[in-house]
């Protein structure tokens, strides 16, 4: 099973979103991640790019001039050009919309109702449509015209304000945080809206207004709330936590770093009896989440100590033992080498066009019946124009060959 995992198959069976078809302009990360999910499950997943290319293939590591981050966030799609601020280009992305299940576009608020492509146009052309639209403060309220990315999510959420050391700056994510939550909400709200058009037979479709910062705002869990009724406003903490102790991160004797995090009481008492015998794990100051957060210098010193005492394995050993909760600090390197990545087959090996054998993140969660399966990655710019284009419109060679000339395709 889990060797099957790892073995992408061209000609995959029982996807779970065959027969599903799927728009997608948008560039970058949130509203193409959408996309992929949907694609890794079995979607005909049609991106549609500028002619000049989707930013992300120039956006971080390249090989051989190919965009690493374009090729997995595109993977499994179908590739074509159109621009769509052309009446020709309009013209087709309408013909394409009349046979899609879902269209997917994460220009600025008012951009497709600009080009005559806004959601009052496209159901009426097809009133079964489930149309995702990904901006970074959504259609409605004053900040609707405002560019938005994640970065800006992060910031505008709270995210940042909570994250980092007590006297340090709010802190960034180096990757693209908001971005993939906002994208998981944006996969889940599009089913929603599939399963309330097609298993409960309303046949329609809707409207899915999805803001990036909105969905890592409520993963932040109940701050709204503590501060409406408590007045509290949560501040930088580091890697402790308000809540419980001991949670942070300890530095091995080998120079490693593990985290640490006791969120039931009988953890707990494992991981003081581990670190400081009997006396600890039945200290009364440490019996409750509070009073280890009233005494958390001592209860961090202690794991700390404990661990900076001991190399990575044996740390990681004695807590396997004591059943105690613990994970090692891992950089991609230390990922490749982990036997419980490899059982789960979380990177699979494939080919790909441009590079040859390549080693990606598979499709997750994994479905016992009907699982995700990574079928190619993503592809050169255009490559499939003349298959949907031409032999799914009916465009013969001549239009498009006028299409290119005029920089619609």
């Amino acid at each position: 099973m889990n060797n099957e995992r790892q073995k992408p198959q061209t000609m995959p069976e029982a996807m779970p979103l065959q027969g599903l078809r799927v728009i997608e302009a948008a560039s970058v990360i949130a509203g193409p991640t959408i996309g992929m999910h949907l694609a890794d499950f079995g979607a005909d997943v049609i991106k549609i790019e500028h002619p000049a290319g989707d930013a992300l293939r120039a956006t971080g590591a390249q090989k051989d001039g190919v965009g690493l981050w374009f090729k997995m966030a595109n993977r499994n799609k179908r590739l074509i050009t159109l621009k769509l601020s052309t009446p020709e280009g309009q013209a087709i992305f309408k013909d394409l919309a009349r046979s899609a299940d879902v269209v997917i576009e994460n220009f600025r608020t008012g951009t497709f109702e600009k080009w005559g492509l806004g959601w009052e146009v496209l159901k009426a052309i097809n009133p079964g449509l489930v149309m995702v639209r990904v901006t970074g403060f959504g259609q409605t309220g004053p900040y609707k015209a405002r560019p938005g990315f994640g970065t800006i999510a992060e910031v505008f959420s709270g995210f940042a304000a909570i994250t980092g050391e007590p006297d340090g700056p709010p802190t960034l994510p180096s990757f693209g945080l908001a971005d993939g939550i906002a994208a998981a909400y944006g996969t889940f709200a599009t089913m929603f809206a599939l399963y309330h058009r097609d298993a409960q037979g309303s046949g329609e479709g809707q409207m899915i207004d999805l803001s990036i910062y909105e969905p890592i705002f409520q993963v932040l869990g109940p701050q709204p709330l503590q501060f409406d009724q408590l007045g509290q406003v949560q501040q930088r903490w580091g890697n402790r936590s308000k809540n419980n102790a001991p949670r942070n991160t300890y530095r091995t004797r080998d120079g490693h770093w593990v985290a640490i995090s006791t969120n039931s009481p009988a953890i707990v008492t494992r991981v003081l009896r581990l670190c400081g015998g009997e006396a600890a794990a039945n200290d009364p100051r440490f019996a409750t989440p509070q009073g280890r957060v009233e005494h958390i210098d001592e209860v961090d010193g202690l794991v700390a100590d404990w661990v900076l005492g001991r190399d990575l394995d044996d740390v990681l050993a004695q807590f396997e033992r004591a059943e105690a909760a613990i994970g090692p600090a891992y950089d991609i390197a230390q990922i490749f080498e982990d036997p419980q990545y490899k059982a789960r087959g979380d990177i699979v090996d494939m080919e790909d066009e441009d590079l040859g054998r390549i080693k990606m993140t598979n499709a997750f969660p994994f479905l016992s019946k009907t699982p995700a399966q990574l079928r190619h990655g993503g592809g050169r710019k255009g490559r499939h124009n003349e298959e949907v284009l031409g032999g799914e419109l009916g465009l013969d060679a001549d239009a498009l060959a006028e299409l290119k000339d005029k920089g619609v395709i």
